[in-house]
């Protein structure tokens, strides 16, 4: 009994002896071809910003307490996604002339780091291919289909920390979601917002000059629709330029019409805008109605559209009025 006893207790104490885990990281690299001299480790999130010098030779070492996660190291501008949890030992090596394709790990808690070094190669090739979007759109599934079906595949056998696989099956999801819906937007531009296409419409927006207009009040013109808001400088960066071309074709068959999709918190500041920027043409209002910019696909603005005097469609993305191109365009209508 007393053997047992003993037994029991040696056990507990060698339990007791073990190493506890770090309480940090440890990370170590060489660098090649550097961009700087320092190498920085971060994650704004955690409000976590690592600077660590980088000796002549290129090699770099420091010690870390993090919270488990994602975070991104920095050689100049370059960069590529980390995983660390406090006990890793990670070295890393690079050249930095060809800063994706030579990132290797090795060490303690590295497979995670190395997993994002691989999948980041895999999806640059993938957003690479030109072809991709213009596919036939069973053949586009499949490809994208076979994408995810491989990644998820690496899970598979792999030592990886269910977090962050957790995180990483949520990742290819919504790239996928993400790529399908570029293809879905890319045919539906190509479709419904090609040369000679039926313009979709606005009804009833807010006149500045007084009432409402819609777009069907504008044919027999052709019309050059600017959709900017006042919050937006490039789209005010654009404003003397447009003045410029508005000048130039006054009295012509065409209607500049502006169309501001500011908030309703932002309607005093779109009629202060126009009398202190006394901006000309037709001035409309949106408000909340985004309808119109949706059916264009709008994902940011400035964006100019020019459409026919029959309300068809000459171009759903028509150059800029800074853009010398836009009086070419104009003089190659003759209007």
């Amino acid at each position: 009994m007393k053997k047992l006893v003993y037994l029991l207790a040696f056990s507990i104490a060698l339990i007791s002896c073990k190493e506890k885990q770090k309480d940090y990281v440890t990370f170590s690299g060489k660098i090649t071809n550097k961009n700087s001299e320092t190498v920085t480790i971060s994650n704004p999130q955690f409000k976590f910003n690592k600077v660590i010098k980088v000796g002549e030779d290129g090699t770099f070492k420091d010690t870390m307490n993090v919270k488990d996660g994602f975070y991104r190291f920095f050689d100049g501008k370059e960069y590529t996604a980390l995983y660390l949890k406090n006990g890793a030992d990670i070295n890393m090596t690079i050249d930095a002339k060809k800063f994706d394709e030579t990132i290797t790990y090795t060490g303690v808690g590295f497979e995670e780091s190395a997993f994002l070094a691989k999948a980041s190669l895999e999806q640059k090739k993938l957003f690479e291919d030109k072809e991709l979007m213009n596919l036939p759109e069973l053949d586009f599934r499949s490809k994208v289909s076979n994408f995810v079906d491989d990644f998820n595949k690496r899970f598979e056998g792999a030592s990886l920390d269910s977090t962050f696989v957790a995180s990483q099956k949520q990742s290819i999801a919504g790239l996928e979601n993400y790529l399908t819906k570029m293809y879905n937007d890319k045919q539906y531009i190509t479709k419904k917002l090609a040369k000679g296409a039926e313009s979709p419409k606005f009804v009833n927006y807010e006149n500045n000059a007084g009432g409402t207009t819609s777009l069907d009040d504008l044919k027999g013109k052709y019309v050059y629709i600017d959709l900017w808001a006042t919050w937006c400088q490039p789209c005010k960066n654009e404003i003397p330029f447009l003045k410029k071309v508005e000048e130039k074709y006054h009295n012509k068959n065409i209607e500049f019409v502006s169309i501001s999709v500011d908030r309703q918190k932002d309607y005093e500041t779109w009629k202060k805008m126009i009398v202190d920027k006394e901006l000309s043409g037709v001035q409309l209002y949106a408000k909340e109605d985004k309808a119109f910019m949706d059916a264009y696909r709008v994902s940011g603005i400035p964006r100019f559209i020019l459409l026919d005097p029959e309300g068809k469609i000459i171009d759903s993305n028509a150059p800029r009025p800074s853009n010398p191109k836009l009086v070419e365009l104009f003089e190659s209508l003759n209007i």
